[in-house]
């Protein structure tokens, strides 16, 4: 996935002469994806405006947008450097044990069957 809107990845940096996309990259081997990984958006001001954005998708009944979370914003005015996020997701280990995905998922075992 290449230019990936800011409002679907509300803690990343804006792409430099983009800032309607971020800086998102997926790792690929084999031709899976095996995670996801974004450069971390460290400007306070910034990040504060996206939080209040994503707080009124909040409001509007949108559940998987964020909260506002003032600390964060808070020990971003104190200072943070670059940083990179980077997630591992199941498709690695799927991929590290040549199984389909679905053997390699631990979610559906854990669901009530009703």
């Amino acid at each position: 996935m290449v230019h990936v809107p800011k409002a679907l990845s509300p803690l990343s940096k804006s792409k430099a002469g983009n800032k309607k996309i971020t800086e998102r990259f997926q790792p690929i081997i084999a031709g899976s994806e095996l995670g996801k990984g974004y450069s971390e958006l460290n400007n306070p001001t910034e990040q504060h405006e996206r939080f209040k954005d994503q707080q009124k998708l909040r409001e509007q009944g949108d559940k998987e947008a964020q909260h506002y979370n003032e600390r964060f914003v808070e020990a971003l005015e104190h200072g943070m450097p670059p940083a990179c996020g980077f997630g591992v997701s199941e498709r690695l280990f799927a991929f590290l044990v040549d199984k389909p995905i679905k053997q390699a998922q631990i979610f559906p075992l854990l669901r009530p069957k009703d």
